[in-house]
């Protein structure tokens, strides 16, 4: 069974949620690319819209939006996402992940894009809610 560790950003508050997804809902998001819209469902954020942004697989190789496929490739990269230069003009081959999510993907990267009736943390932890009305 494939997992994933999610990483929803809320544009409005700043906050960013570690949410894990396992079973059938983290294999719907294999083979979704950078810059697709998801449902909110996956992670359990009922009428969310959510937008990949990125990710790292295993071995904390960075996604690249402009890079096709679901594979781990070296590149020759001056400055630019994945590398920073240390001086003007260096250049370096750097490995770095394609834009589509693999089985071999840990970290998933989403923002939210359209928000639902309830806020993240009521969907996100139903049981605080009940004790806080008591």
């Amino acid at each position: 069974m494939v997992e994933f560790k999610a990483i929803v950003n809320d544009v409005k508050t700043g906050k960013s949620y570690n949410i894990a997804v396992s079973g059938h809902h983290a294999n719907s998001l294999i083979g979704k690319s950078i810059g697709e819209v998801v449902d909110g469902v996956f992670l359990g954020l009922p009428d969310y819209k959510l937008k990949i942004t990125g990710g790292s697989d295993s071995n904390g190789t960075p996604m690249r939006k402009d890079l096709p496929g679901n594979k781990r490739v070296k590149l020759l990269l001056a400055e630019s996402k994945g590398f920073h230069e240390k001086y003007p003009g260096q250049r370096r081959r750097v490995a770095i992940h394609g834009n589509t999510i693999s089985d071999r993907i840990v970290q998933i990267n989403m923002a939210v894009s359209e928000y639902g009736p309830k806020s993240i943390e009521e969907c996100l932890n139903p049981s605080s809610e009940g004790e806080a009305a008591e």
